[in-house]
């Protein structure tokens, strides 16, 4: 017993004794990971709309501490495309991302994510994912990976993204700035997706992400792909440019301003409700700086993309200062345009993207910033990643358990990735989540144990001490072509229309949280929620209304649908009838009408036999409604009979009185016994007759019903 909570609560334990060969093989397993965990954890952090640093930090503790409390020798915790965007998408409306607010809720929303895993695994909640089908999944999932890789389109351009909040409007402007797009930055990132499917088929075990990222980080650094300058207003000389430049500057400044009076606002007006004091001034206070965001918002988004359509020629004075004019169509090398600011100064470049500066060091230990204003409005959000990172790793950690044959428990997982968010909230990590990719990967070197994730975390760290000053010239196409390349690899429109052919109903729940995820995004969590709700009213509705069909007799004596395989019915003096579902309160009505209809195509029947080895289980609405279905036949000189009812079911009917009710000659163990008794009795059993009516003459008359014996 003690041995046991033990266990339980230090899962770790059960890799010890560790033999060399394991150890040796769990190393080598490690490393591997090791070398795509860093430029993957990087280009996920950019997704999530963070720094690239934060990435490493999301690949180090959290992947130690998920590998300890978990239950799969082979899953790997880290940052994952699916949770990044959702809590890119779940933190918009709160504040602009890469601030140092946006940051704070990061690491905030990581603490609420592991806070509900962590607590839906150890009240073994995990149940709750059996509300959602297989086909919300993969409707959920396919359009998911479409508005991942398609979010990062701008990069792979080098061209500013608007911010509507609608995705599919944000993706069209996109597209109509390709003529601003820098060519460079294109044939690095088409570059980097050939030489990725290129290697995945001619060397796949060669690890291709690590190869893209030295050989992008090479070349640009080579050819002087980032080519920015820091200059003052005063160096442009074209005038148009700098005013909207300066508009620029000054809308961004305004909505920093903004959104921090509004946090302000916000909190002031929570301790006021808390308080239990009203105070409408705050409240229309918040109201106005809300709209007022979002204005500014809209506005920062048009400004950017019309600066960066500015194209300038850099010239020098006498003093070989630069000036920047306006471009001519006869100008000679590559345009400059906007990249950014720092202070009161502007950056323009002509050249792409880069990484940057990586802070170098391993993440310090801080308490998460618990804002509790904006905390009820996260929880939805945290809930509803919560459940799909549960989602994504119990489906890798199934598939790789399935083929070692290992034992998984969900609910030791869920506290195992609860774990590893709540920690590594602590060490500055966003939400986390069990990697497919990474995973398969340690699987396919001979990881024999979690090890191997400590083994990469620390190649990690190794990185963040002293590798990162190396990686500042890696273009940020490179990055996105690897998010790209992973989350295209997820589609499967396949299975998605298989659905289809197999069940209509469970294919319109795949294809319309299809629609509705792609068409809300980037409020994702909608999509999931809209097909819950539609898969579980589907259900509801089979529930309510079960197959139900009288049986007939095939040549060779089997039963079958009567109706469906037109059949002659199995007797003149009963009727069999197949009810396919539990008995009740959801469908007891159903139950009721599929009897009398069964006794009104048979007049002559003198019992209904219910097959009933596809009842599960009886509720006290169903007893209620067999007792009155008995009375109702009675009436009509017809009895109620069962076969093949199963051991809970019979012992319910028993304990409410149902059994003798029915008639215990009346219950058969299956329905060759019943068929051959209902035989037997149809033969002793006179013809039931009509009641007499007199001919033209006086005379009695008797009727016989139609397909009695004459």
């Amino acid at each position: 017993m003690n041995s046991n909570w033990t266990y339980r609560l230090f899962p770790f334990l059960a890799w010890f004794p560790m033999p060399g060969t394991s150890i040796r093989a769990d190393v080598v397993a490690g490393l591997s990971v090791a070398m795509i965990l860093v430029p993957q954890g990087m280009a996920y952090a950019t997704l999530a709309g963070l720094p690239v640093v934060y990435g490493l930090y999301a690949s180090a503790i959290p992947a130690i501490v998920g590998s300890l409390w978990g239950s799969s020798r082979f899953l790997h915790t880290g940052p994952v495309a699916m949770l990044s965007l959702l809590s890119a998408a779940s933190l918009a409306p709160f504040a602009v991302a890469g601030t140092d607010y946006f940051i704070q809720l990061s690491i905030l929303l990581a603490l609420m994510v592991g806070i509900m895993r962590l607590l839906l695994g150890v009240f073994r909640l995990g149940i709750l994912m059996n509300f959602v089908s297989q086909p919300v999944i993969v409707g959920f999932t396919n359009a998911a990976a479409l508005i991942i890789g398609l979010s990062l389109i701008n990069t792979f351009f080098n061209v500013p993204k608007p911010d509507t909040g609608a995705f599919l409007t944000d993706f069209a402007g996109v597209v109509t700035q390709l003529e601003q797009a820098h060519w460079p930055t294109i044939a690095f990132g088409a570059g980097t997706l050939l030489t990725l499917i290129g290697l995945r088929r001619v060397m796949p075990r060669l690890p291709g992400v690590l190869v893209v990222v030295v050989l992008g980080t090479l070349i640009s650094a080579l050819t002087g792909f980032q080519n920015n300058e820091t200059i003052t207003p005063e160096q442009i000389e074209a005038t148009e440019s700098r005013e909207l430049y300066q508009n620029v500057a000054d809308t961004r400044a305004a909505l920093n301003t903004t959104s921090e009076d509004l946090s302000e606002s916000s909190r002031k007006l929570k301790e006021a409700e808390k308080a239990g004091e009203e105070s409408p001034e705050l409240a229309v206070q918040v109201a106005r700086l809300e709209v007022q965001e979002a204005r500014l918002k809209r506005e920062l988004s048009d400004l950017r993309i019309a600066a960066h359509a500015e194209r300038l020629e850099r010239t020098e004075d006498a003093d070989g200062n630069s000036r920047f004019r306006a471009w001519e169509d006869d100008a000679a090398g590559r345009p400059w345009r906007l990249s950014g600011f720092d202070g009161d100064r502007i950056i323009v470049a002509s050249g792409g993207q880069v990484v940057g500066t990586i802070p170098q060091g391993l993440p310090s230990l801080q308490l998460p910033v618990l804002d509790w204003g904006v905390i009820p409005a996260l929880l939805p959000a945290a809930f509803v990643m919560a459940l799909i990172g549960f989602m994504e790793a119990t489906s890798i950690s199934r598939a790789l358990a399935a083929q070692r044959r290992e034992k998984l428990n969900p609910n030791q997982e869920l506290i195992g990735q609860g774990l590893a968010n709540i920690v590594g909230s602590f060490f500055q990590s966003y939400s986390v989540s069990g990697s497919f990719s990474r995973s398969a990967v340690a699987a396919r070197s001979g990881a024999q144990s979690g090890l191997f994730a400590v083994v990469s975390a620390i190649g990690v760290l190794i990185t963040m001490l002293f590798l990162t000053p190396y990686l500042y010239h890696l273009p940020q196409a490179v990055l996105a072509a690897i998010v790209m390349s992973a989350v295209f690899g997820l589609l499967d429109f396949r299975t998605l229309a298989r659905s289809w052919t197999i069940s209509r109903a469970d294919g319109l729940a795949g294809f319309l949280t299809f629609g509705v995820t792609l068409y809300m995004a980037p409020d994702l969590a909608n999509g999931v929620i809209v097909g819950v709700i539609l898969s579980s009213l589907l259900f509801l509705v089979g529930t309510v209304r079960p197959r139900s069909e009288i049986q007939g007799l095939r040549p060779d004596g089997a039963l079958a649908g009567a109706i469906s395989n037109d059949l002659r019915p199995a007797g003149d003096r009963f009727t069999v009838l197949r009810f396919d579902a539990s008995l009740v309160f959801m469908n007891v009505a159903h139950f009721e009408d599929a009897v009398m209809d069964a006794v009104a195509r048979n007049p002559n029947a003198r019992a209904v036999l219910v097959l009933g080895n596809s009842i599960n289980r009886i509720d006290a609405s169903g007893v209620d409604k067999v007792r009155a279905l008995i009375g109702d036949l009675a009436a009509a000189d017809c009895r109620l009979m069962f076969s093949g009812l199963k051991k809970p079911v019979r012992e319910a009917m028993e304990r409410a009185g149902l059994l003798d009710e029915i008639g215990r000659e009346n219950i058969f163990p299956n329905k060759q016994i019943a068929l051959a008794e209902l035989q037997q009795r149809a033969l002793a059993t006179p013809d039931r007759t009509e009641p007499q009516e007199r001919d033209h003459g006086g005379k009695d008359v008797t009727r016989t019903p139609a397909g009695a014996a004459s």
